[in-house]
Formats: C-alpha cells, sequence, structure tokens
C-alpha cells in the first residue's frame, strides 16, 4: 500500500460563515510538485433513520435551495460545539419530526464528501418513537411523511430520494431488517 500523503505548506481563510469555512491550502504533491486544495471545514452532521412500530420511516419532505427543489430525506442537522453526536441525534428528530426515541443506536460514521470538505456524518437508527411536539427551526419549513422500508428502497433505486446520509441510511437499515 502507498502513502500518497500531502503535506501542507500554507493555508489561507478566504471565507467564514455560520454553517461552513473555506479555506485554501498550498500543498506538496508525493512527487515533490505543488498544488492547492479547496478545503470546506464543516463541524460535522448527524442523520437519523427514524423507524416506527410499524416498520416504517419517517421521512422530512424540504426545499434544498443548493440544488434548486424539495428533497424527502432522513432527519438531519450540524452539530453544536462540544455537542455529543447522540444527543445531536435526538435533538434533531425532534426538532425536524415531532418525534422522541426511546432507543437510538449509531449504525456508521461516513464523509460526505471527502475530495473537497472535511463533514463527517453521524449515522443513527431511532427506534420506540414517542409524538411530542415538532420545533422547527425559524429558517425550516418542513412536512413529515410516512413510508414503508420496501417504498424507501423503491424510491432511492428511482432517484427520487438521492441524497447520500439518506440513501446511506435507508440502505443500512434495510440490510439490519433483513438480519433480524
Amino acid at each position: 500500500m502507498s502513502d500518497y500523503e500531502e503535506l501542507m505548506i500554507s493555508s489561507k481563510t478566504i471565507y467564514q460563515g455560520r454553517i461552513i469555512n473555506l479555506r485554501v491550502d498550498e500543498v506538496s504533491l508525493p512527487d515533490g510538485k505543488s498544488t492547492n486544495r479547496e478545503v470546506v471545514e464543516h463541524a460535522g452532521a448527524v442523520a437519523v433513520v427514524p423507524l416506527n412500530e410499524k416498520g416504517e420511516l419517517l421521512l422530512v419532505r424540504q426545499y434544498r435551495y443548493a440544488v434548486g427543489k424539495n428533497l424527502l430525506e432522513v432527519p438531519a442537522g450540524k452539530l453544536n460545539p462540544g455537542e455529543d453526536y447522540a444527543s445531536c441525534a435526538g435533538r434533531e428528530l425532534t426538532e425536524e419530526t415531532g418525534y422522541e426515541a426511546g432507543n437510538l443506536k449509531h449504525l456508521l460514521s461516513f464523509y460526505s464528501t471527502p475530495g473537497f470538505t472535511n463533514e463527517q456524518i453521524h449515522l443513527f437508527l431511532a427506534t420506540d418513537l414517542i409524538l411530542k411536539k415538532q420545533n422547527l427551526d425559524d429558517d425550516e419549513f418542513i412536512d413529515v411523511e410516512t413510508v414503508s422500508l420496501k417504498q424507501a428502497l423503491g424510491m432511492v433505486l428511482s432517484g427520487e430520494i438521492c441524497d447520500a446520509k439518506s440513501v446511506a441510511g435507508i440502505l443500512t437499515t434495510l440490510n439490519l431488517q433483513r438480519e433480524i
């Protein structure tokens, strides 16, 4: 196995925002040449696959400005500084769907798009759901939809569900259900 590590020569912050920061690093390549790498810094996020007692998923439909359309997704959100992954997962589930999880299980963690961002998403399965009260952020407009796992798989395969965290969550949950 080869080690193709790139070493930072210099770094310049271009933008600092509420959700992301952008920096440009000059790096030394394994062959001695140098190039620039644009890096989007992100605090990390959680995604939650809520599975009710009927074996149905609770998904959220919301407009995603960056892609210009409404998407059907698993609930998710950004980690607050110092926040525990499971606490964030529980908070986001309740905020977006109005449900509280009696049981949260960490499924996996993955990088969303490591070619340009350090964002890592921590995926949880939420079961034993209890209806509480939805508590959306001021800039969130979300509808909750219930779909069977079979429907969700069809929506993934047809491209209707197309964001990485939801695809990973649905396929992982389907695999777990087959093992049970």
